[in-house]
């Protein structure tokens, strides 16, 4: 059986290389652990760094640890109103044309130049979780959530090494509209069956016992009258014929 995915809301954070948090915080600055993260090795430092753009600020912005090869800003599209910047939607590391911000500490100040970034929602998992998820390193998947908001997240990234822990991450805002928390549970939809009959003007909506959960899928139109399908495999549905199956 496919595991189940915790979920992990990211809010705006830093991650910060050595002579950046020695510039922040002074020469020969270590970051302090505050709480570890889910990712082995990760955590929460109790040190905060103020982030300026052109329009406005952010204070009391965690910073990550540990430290990285090279800094980079993580925040959400709301943020960017705030502080008057574009940042894209990125994977870690792709940097390239990314935002510009200020980051001003107790002990000085760094000049961000194309390192802000809005995180590109992602899964993080160990490679016998790929092998269970039927993923591979790279794919882009739709993960499925569950609840009075629930919402498809398509393009998610899997990412997988042997130091992962299974986690998706969502930043705030996309986890605000799914109505998720820290720690719930979501799917992946790999091979789902989702059903859809048409009845005069109304759509009903069928559940497939393979599904993992009731979403919206993209529709084919069979060329029967009437009928809908979206599935991973040949069903029949009240004996009737079905010529056209998409795989999703």
């Amino acid at each position: 059986t496919a595991p189940a995915i915790p979920v992990g809301i990211s809010n705006r954070h830093v991650h910060l290389a050595q002579q950046d948090v020695e510039a922040l915080f002074g020469k020969g600055y270590s970051l302090t652990p505050f709480n570890p993260l889910r990712q082995p090795g990760q955590f929460a430092a109790q040190e905060c760094v103020t982030v300026v753009g052109p329009k406005g600020s952010l204070t009391n912005v965690r910073v990550l640890g540990p430290t990285r090869p090279l800094s980079q800003l993580e925040v959400s599209r709301a943020d960017c109103f705030t502080l008057g910047i574009k940042a894209p939607v990125r994977e870690s590391g792709q940097l390239e044309n990314a935002g510009s911000a200020l980051l001003i500490g107790p002990a000085g100040h760094v000049e961000l130049h194309s390192q802000v970034i809005c995180a590109w929602r992602h899964i993080h998992m160990s490679p016998q979780d790929a092998r269970q998820l039927n993923v591979n390193n790279g794919q882009k998947v739709s993960v499925c959530s569950h609840g009075e908001r629930r919402l498809t997240f398509d393009e998610v990234v899997v990412r997988v090494r042997d130091d992962f822990a299974l986690e998706f991450h969502i930043d705030t805002e996309e986890a605000n509209a799914a109505g998720l928390k820290n720690g719930a549970r979501v799917a992946v939809m790999n091979g789902i069956s989702i059903l859809w009959m048409r009845h005069s003007s109304s759509l009903k909506r069928i559940k497939h016992p393979s599904a993992c959960c009731s979403v919206s899928l993209r529709l084919v139109l069979t060329g029967q009258p009437g009928l809908w399908i979206s599935c991973a495999k040949p069903v029949s549905l009240e004996k009737k014929r079905v010529r056209s199956l998409v795989r999703y």
